[in-house]
């Protein structure tokens, strides 16, 4: 059986990231699903809390022909030591899937196999850009996401909260 571990922020999770799961199920029989920095929240880059985001992201997960874990990844001051980090909270797995340069560097050090999954529609699909939207009162994320996502927002008025953590002191 082959094991892999797709890490990311997933503020928000979006259809990019269902697209990418979606490829990488075709390569592997069990998929964990790393929640980096597990311990950010309530700030214009990570708005939502990791059990927010597991909320968000595990009904779309349900979707896929393949048994998933969803596993909360805290940063760590020190990079050196973070894949132990890794390799400890998580069930064990064969490849790595990611696309962030320190990641990708960590684990190949560690003699990991590393795979870059293809972006989908990275123009369209951007964590970065549905917040953006969100802020603009652009209600058009609202397509960009699975319905999951879009209910735990306005369950948790996660609009509100972006909005709120975006302002400056001044405003």
């Amino acid at each position: 059986m082959r094991r892999g571990l797709y890490i990311g922020r997933f503020q928000p999770y979006h259809l990019g990231h269902q697209a990418v799961l979606q490829k990488i199920v075709e390569e592997v029989d069990e998929i964990v699903v790393g929640l980096g920095s597990a311990q950010a929240s309530h700030t214009s880059e990570n708005p939502f809390t990791a059990g927010e985001r597991i909320t968000m992201i595990w009904p779309a997960l349900q979707g896929l022909d393949v048994t998933c874990y969803v596993i909360p990844l805290e940063d760590m001051a020190r990079n050196a030591v973070w894949i132990s980090h890794v390799v400890a909270m998580t069930p064990n797995f064969d490849v790595v899937y990611s696309n962030n340069p320190l990641v990708v560097q960590l684990f190949v050090e560690a003699g990991v196999e590393v795979k870059r999954p293809p972006m989908y529609m990275r123009e369209v699909y951007s964590g970065t850009s549905i917040r953006r939207m969100m802020l603009a009162g652009d209600e058009s994320w609202k397509r960009l996401v699975p319905w999951s996502v879009v209910s735990v927002i306005e369950e948790i008025k996660g609009l509100e909260r972006l909005k709120n953590v975006s302002m400056g002191d001044q405003e």
